[in-house]
């Protein structure tokens, strides 16, 4: 076998793994979503509380070693890390508020961003290729905008649900294409 039959077969072989593997773990996790959708959204709070802590350390770390900074980027450095400790902190302490005000906080902006996105295709009008779908999509985006923005967290329990369902599909095609495989690319 020569040297670049094996590295192409350990290339397939490296893609085939990170297929299965993706895709087994997007199962998992659609899974959770499904079947524990409280306790999956407070963990995913967890992991952002926990990112902000080392966030936070690094900054604060930044403002502390660093040699070629000023005194006011060493000072500012180190304020936002301590923010971003303290945030992290209360997060962690105060998990299933954290997780309701980022529901609620996602359900906002999400309802926001429909809207302007349906605007900006109103807008954009002249330029669309199909007029009618354009308008339709737009008069859609903006109806969803509203409706998750008067129940936001009932938008984002749907939009959660989704997620999860979405994640099993994938997951199972990429598992599928991980099986199947042969190293076109």
């Amino acid at each position: 076998m020569s040297t670049e039959s094996a590295a192409e077969k350990s290339a397939v072989n490296g893609i085939r793994t990170a297929l299965g593997v993706g895709g087994v773990l997007a199962v998992i996790v659609g899974i959770l979503i499904l079947v524990w959708p409280g306790k999956t959204a407070m963990f995913v709070a967890a992991i952002i509380a926990i990112y902000a802590i080392a966030a936070g350390l690094v900054y604060a770390g930044l403002g502390i070693f660093s040699k070629t900074k000023g005194g006011w980027a060493r000072v500012g450095h180190i304020a936002l890390g301590i923010v971003f400790i303290i945030a992290g902190v209360v997060a962690l302490f105060n998990l299933g508020q954290t997780t309701a005000w980022l529901a609620l906080f996602l359900g906002i902006l999400v309802g926001i961003m429909w809207i302007v996105e349906g605007i900006v295709a109103l807008s954009t009008l002249g330029d669309a290729a199909s007029k009618g779908w354009s308008i339709f999509f737009a008069i859609l985006s903006i109806i969803a905008g509203i409706l998750v923005l008067f129940s936001p967290l009932w938008g984002v329990a749907v939009l959660w649900w989704i997620l999860g369902i979405s994640l099993i599909v994938l997951g199972i095609i990429n598992v599928v294409r991980a099986f199947t495989f042969k190293g076109d690319i």
